[in-house]
């Protein structure tokens, strides 16, 4: 190198500081081409010379530039394909649902029982899949059971019973009159236990009686019945069940929410029977309760039953005569009389509250079941060839 070279140098190198100073102080920012063109110069000078002429940046950095961009030329990242597709969302779906249903199977079992449906999944996608839909390991969700599979593993052997009460309009004025049933949460059967404008310990009683008779008893096949704290489930009436073979589930106070399907069946009652019509007496009251629960059972559609109903005939769909609010419903019958005739246990349920007198407090009888309604003082009711004699005492048994 000459001297003419070396002065050239020594200028340029003394206006970059002068340009440096320029700054006062200021960080000097670099775009990713200008790093380049200077990391490319530099690897020529080499580190020693680097470090007697670099003023920008340190000769660390821009060798590190360097090697960014070298490896930058062989990446080929952006050159891949799209890679093996993922699983279709309906296949991840059923994963996740038969994952859900059977909480004891590992991953290889759940392989092998989606192969066997036709799907060729391998236990690394379900991993994959369940964790992203925040599923744990077999281990954990055996562990953990939800109150869902638990109910409906028990759904057959659980009822619920409650109040619904009703104003009643009589020449004294208005009456509150009580309409206790029980529902088959299974099935969402509902048996109308007994309608009284005076509940008491004996008719509660009565009702147990009724409810577990050994030949037509509601409660026979259940092992269970949500009650709420109404005082009238006395301890007697918890107790009778209870011998019946028919355990009571108390709730906690002021929690209507844990006996929702009895509440739901309390809101359809009233929203679409009840608040339509004014009761004129305890028989209009009956009348239109049993209505009510021939349609219910024979002609409404249940969201949570799929649709369906509870007690379907097998004829043509015809319309039938109802009166009052639900007089343009249609239901399952070739005819009125057909449909009037068919023997479910929602319409034998509806014509034993159909009977009694209008606004004396009487007693309810039909074949061997007895419902009572208010003491009837020192008379002698008559019953049926079936049952015995009741006087003003404790009702017996049915």
């Amino acid at each position: 190198m000459n001297r003419h070279q070396q002065r050239v140098i020594d200028y340029l190198m003394e206006e970059n500081r002068v340009l440096r100073q320029q700054l006062n102080g200021r960080r000097l920012r670099l775009t990713d081409d200008q790093r380049r063109r200077l990391a490319v110069r530099a690897k020529v000078l080499g580190r020693k010379v680097l470090g007697k002429v670099a003023g920008i940046v340190t000769p660390d950095t821009i060798l590190r530039w360097y090697r960014r961009l070298v490896a930058k030329k062989y990446d080929g990242s952006r050159k891949r394909g799209p890679g093996r597709p993922r699983t279709r969302t309906d296949i991840a779906e059923l994963v996740r649902r038969v994952a859900n249903e059977n909480p004891s199977w590992g991953y290889t079992r759940l392989r092998d029982a989606l192969r066997h449906l036709g799907h060729e999944i391998g236990r690394n996608t379900i991993k994959r899949i369940l964790l992203d839909h925040g599923m744990e390991p077999a281990p954990e969700r055996k562990r953990q059971p939800s109150w869902k599979p638990f109910i409906k593993a028990h759904l057959g052997e659980i009822s619920a019973a409650d109040f619904c009460t009703v104003e009643v309009l009589k020449l004294l004025g208005l009456v509150r009159y009580s309409v206790f049933f029980v529902m088959d949460i299974r099935t969402r059967r509902v048996e109308i236990a007994g309608i009284t404008c005076n509940p008491c310990g004996s008719w509660m009683q009565q009702i147990a009686r009724n409810l577990t008779d050994c030949e037509e008893g509601f409660l026979l096949s259940m092992r269970y019945i949500i009650l709420d704290r109404d005082p009238l489930y006395t301890a007697g009436y918890r107790r009778f069940l209870k011998d019946s073979g028919v355990s009571a589930v108390r709730l906690p106070a002021m929690s209507p929410d844990l006996n929702a399907f009895a509440e739901r069946f309390v809101l359809s009652a009233k929203s679409e029977c009840i608040d339509r019509i004014v009761p004129l007496g305890e028989d209009h009251l009956r009348r239109a309760i049993g209505t009510y629960a021939e349609h219910y059972h024979g002609e409404r559609h249940h969201q949570g039953l799929g649709g369906e109903l509870i007690s379907p005939s097998p004829t043509d769909v015809a319309s039938l005569p109802r009166p009052g609010p639900l007089a343009h419903e249609r239901a399952h019958g070739a005819s009125s009389n057909s449909a009037s005739s068919s023997s479910t246990a929602a319409v034998s349920s509806a014509s034993r509250v159909g009977r009694g007198r209008a606004d004396s407090p009487s007693a309810l009888v039909q074949s061997r079941r007895i419902i009572i309604g208010e003491p009837s003082g020192n008379r002698t009711t008559k019953c049926p060839l079936q049952l015995r004699r009741t006087t003003n005492s404790s009702p017996t048994s049915g």
